[in-house]
């Protein structure tokens, strides 16, 4: 157990006791490899749903930082065939961001292969974490299309296709593996992490 603050916390997911949320993880098998870069101000977000992502997926990394030394994150981004998990959005030019590299198809034909990079904050400092790291901006991005409706009913999205960085996480996984199944157990941890906040917030 440690504690950041006056109140005990959980040395797991990082939340108080009284919030933890480790009873909602429920770890999953997975073949593509998953690599979570949150922003600073997330870590201590209690509506975020990263942590819970990360607890619930035994081959993930999540590292926290909004420039990531290029020393630090390349060897992070090598040995794979590494994708960014973000859409190609015209305004990334406006930020002298280049058009990222096509998305090798035969790639997804091997999940084990696979590296899922995730950029976990708001819109805004997901955008400016790819614009202060060169590297990101070379990987080829996969985007999501035709999602269901967010679960997210805790956090305000600024478009009705916004998704929570687990949700988006776990629905690229359903696509990269072929299989809906296996990943509705993290949806559905997600949804009563999201019950037990709205429970506070009321």
């Amino acid at each position: 157990m440690t504690s950041t603050s006056r109140r005990p916390s959980c040395a797991a997911c990082l939340r108080p006791l009284a919030t933890c949320i480790c009873r909602w993880v429920v770890p999953l098998p997975h073949a593509v490899e998953v690599l979570i870069l949150q922003h600073p101000l997330e870590v201590a977000n209690a509506k975020g749903s990263a942590r819970l992502l990360h607890l619930c997926l035994p081959g993930s990394t999540l590292l926290v930082g909004e420039t990531f030394a290029p020393a630090e994150l390349a060897p992070l981004l090598a040995d794979k065939n590494t994708v960014l998990l973000y859409p190609d959005t015209a305004g990334d030019r406006s930020l002298g961001i280049p058009a990222p590299p096509a998305l090798a198809p035969d790639w997804l034909a091997r999940p084990a292969a696979l590296r899922l990079v995730v950029l976990d904050g708001t819109w805004r400092k997901s955008r400016k974490m790819l614009y202060l790291n060169p590297l990101l901006q070379q990987l080829p991005r996969l985007p999501l299309r035709n999602m269901p409706p967010s679960h997210y009913l805790i956090r305000k999205a600024h478009a009705p296709d916004q998704l929570s960085t687990l949700e988006a996480t776990c629905y690229a996984l359903m696509q990269l593996e072929n299989d809906t199944a296996r990943f509705q157990p993290l949806i559905d941890a997600f949804d009563v992490f999201v019950a037990q906040q709205l429970r506070y917030i009321s």
